[in-house]
């Protein structure tokens, strides 16, 4: 039971952690303004990490990698210290690939989040689209609206109204929750062959 405890905060925490950078890193690329109290949240959970890293990493293209490494790094002690819980109250066997396989697993990791917060903006989304008044005065609608808009924008283009109704959310949805599927079954045959 500790150990179900101990993984389940570590989540709690490190996803909370590494969530926060990765809004980072895409709020900036989508130049959504920070100055908001959605912003301020994410600018205050993750400078901490951010800014050392700007130091050293330089911004590629418009990504900001400081973002991007920090929540990588985020997730990979996650992972280390997800094992290193399993060894020392499981007694698991590491195995000879441990080393190797640990970075790949914070990479599909770092992905896996990404597309579960991807669902978890849309199903908001679609939620405050059905109270008009929240998603047009809200600030957090406005960063809602603009964090999804460059998803559903072509699918919009494709999938015409349906009796009035836009299907680009769901359609959105299917989508992702198909990519979480294949993301599984790389990071399976992935982790196999290691």
């Amino acid at each position: 039971m500790f150990i179900s405890i101990l993984t389940f905060l570590l989540e709690v925490v490190f996803g909370l952690l590494a969530s926060t950078c990765l809004l980072r890193l895409v709020m900036q690329r989508l130049r959504v303004p920070f100055a908001n109290p959605f912003g301020r949240f994410v600018i205050a959970l993750s400078n901490w990490l951010v800014l050392p890293l700007r130091k050293v990493l330089p911004s590629v293209a418009g990504w900001d990698t400081a973002s991007f490494a920090a929540a990588w790094l985020l997730v990979l002690l996650h992972q280390a210290l997800l094992l290193g819980a399993a060894l020392v109250f499981g007694g698991t066997d590491l195995g000879g690939n441990w080393f190797l396989s640990l970075p790949i697993a914070a990479c599909f990791g770092l992905l896996r989040m990404a597309l579960s917060g991807l669902f978890a903006l849309l199903v908001v989304y679609a939620v405050l689209s059905w109270i008009p008044q929240a998603s047009q005065s809200s600030d957090m609608g406005d960063v809602v609206d603009r964090l999804c808009n460059p998803l559903l924008a072509p699918l919009r283009k494709l999938i015409p109204l349906v009796g009035g109704i836009d299907l680009s959310v769901l359609v959105a949805l299917v989508l992702v929750q198909i990519a979480q599927m294949l993301v599984a079954g790389l990071q399976a045959g992935v982790m196999r062959a290691l």
